[in-house]
Formats: C-alpha cells, structure tokens, sequence
C-alpha cells in the first residue's frame, strides 16, 4: 500500500473520479462460507456519482517520465464512494477485487496489512492519498476522535462486491 501526502502546488495523484462519472454505489460486503468474517461498524457509504460501466480498456499513457498502463478483460464498474468511519469505528478485514484510489478527506486513516506480523500502523492524515491493490488484505480504523471521511474511487469486475470481507488473519491484537 502506498501513502502519498499532498504539497501545496504538487499533484501526486490522478483521480479518475474528476474525469469518469457514472450510478449509485452499494456498500458489497461478501462474506466466505466456513469463515467467521470480521464486521465493518460505524460506517456510511455515499455515492458522489454514479456507477459507470466500461468495456474492456486497453489504453497506455506517457508523459516525460510517467507511464500508465491499463489492460481489463470483461466489463469494470467504476464507483466514486465518501465513505465515513465514525471514531472507534472499522471497515473490518477485508479485501477488493479491483484497485482502490484513496484519498483523506478529514480525519485521520489507520491502516493495517495482514501481511505484516508486527501488526505496524500506517497513518494517513487528511489531504493524504494511498492505493490499495487488488486482493491487498487489510483493515481501516479511525482511531482518532473525530469522523474519518475518505474519497474512494475503484474500478472493479461489473457486479461484483466493493468490499469483500474476511476473517482476521490473527497478526493483530484485535
């Protein structure tokens, strides 16, 4: 996962959700049979926009140093999301089936890799981005004292959940 921090005059992220608008957004959650999957609590999802479908995307990008590449197969939903954690409140352990552009709104984000055995938090404060990997397994906390508000953009398999729920992979405490 990657945390970017915005400075003033500098643009470190592309948000496609300025470009690319499209219906309303559910908040998917899939839990696994045989799992006991963990519970987001405090949460709201809004749609800032609706759901776009697009065919697949074949297209790559340059400019000076900078290249994008971007290749799907089969039909991808795009969905601009603020979703809102309440203090105290979490996403649960979960996962996504396509790529998740993050950016903080106010609050501040805690995330933690269930791929890390140390159970190291990474914090990303308001004004702050991060990108989040198809299949990446995490957890999102707001552990401040104030509501979290990010803006989310993901492009994933059409029909498909945003938020694929999973049991805790037992490297943190909670």
């Amino acid at each position: 996962m990657k945390i970017f921090t915005m400075r003033k005059g500098l643009i470190i992220a592309f948000s496609w959700g300025a470009l690319l608008l499209g219906g309303t957004v559910y908040i998917g959650v899939s839990a696994h049979a045989n799992h006991r999957t963990t519970t987001p609590s405090g949460v709201s999802v809004r749609a800032l926009a609706p759901t776009a479908q697009y065919d697949e995307i074949k297209s790559k990008a340059k400019d000076g140093n900078w290249e994008a590449d971007i290749k799907t197969k089969g039909l991808s939903d795009l969905h601009v999301i603020e979703v809102t954690i309440q203090p105290g409140g979490t996403l649960g352990w979960h996962r996504h089936l396509g790529w998740s552009f993050v950016t903080v709104k106010s609050g501040t984000a805690t995330f933690y890799e269930a791929d890390d055995p140390t159970c190291s938090p990474n914090v990303v404060t308001a004004g702050s981005s991060l990108f989040e990997p198809a299949g990446d397994m995490h957890i999102v906390k707001n552990e401040g004292t104030v509501p979290l508000v990010n803006v989310v953009v993901q492009l994933i398999p059409t029909g498909a959940p945003r938020l694929l729920s999973e049991p805790s992979p037992g490297n943190c405490p909670f």
